[in-house]
């Protein structure tokens, strides 16, 4: 089980951050929203609402998560630049993922969102400074404070966690 609920293993915070890691981590999410559509484009629609195990989501409400969760990283990207520290919102994302949007509606709007919103993600990432990247904002449901570096590394995971998810459905490794 901790295979399909973690394809690319658990996540785990790095304890510094090189140029090198960095450049790493925004390819991967520079390249996510075009490996996800290629990935889902040969998915018929009953393997789009195939979970990926067991009490999992469907790969349908995957990819629709991926648009909610991005697209809240990254309006948490610009608060932590813009102010000191700011607490963030964390919302309940299994309840966002059975709402009627996640659920049922077809895929090809949250790849564009995530097409747009990566690279934007993107632009802003390679433009932030060392001191940008030790930014940070407070997650009040983590209570953890969370700088922009590790941030980036975790998006970088998160990405590829959820491709990992729906190549269990496509039979992919």
């Amino acid at each position: 089980m901790e295979n399909l609920k973690y394809p690319v293993g658990r996540f785990s915070a790095p304890k510094e951050i090189t140029a090198e890691m960095l450049e790493e981590w925004t390819g991967v999410i520079d390249r996510f929203p075009a490996l996800l559509k290629a990935e889902t484009y040969k998915l018929s629609e009953a393997q789009m609402d195939t979970p990926y195990r067991p009490e999992g989501w469907t790969v349908r409400q995957v990819v629709h998560h991926c648009a909610d969760s991005h697209m809240n990283s990254f309006i948490r990207f610009k608060l932590a630049l813009t102010e000191e520290n700011p607490t963030i919102k964390p919302y309940h994302e299994d309840l966002w993922a059975e709402l009627e949007d996640a659920k049922d509606m077809p895929i090809g709007t949250s790849l564009k969102i995530l097409e747009g919103l990566h690279h934007r993600w993107v632009v802003l990432i390679k433009s932030l400074s060392k001191e940008d990247l030790q930014k940070t904002f407070y997650h009040p449901a983590n209570q953890k404070t969370v700088s922009l570096g590790t941030t980036i590394a975790l998006y970088a995971w998160h990405s590829s966690h959820h491709l990992g998810h729906v190549k269990l459905v496509s039979g992919e490794k």
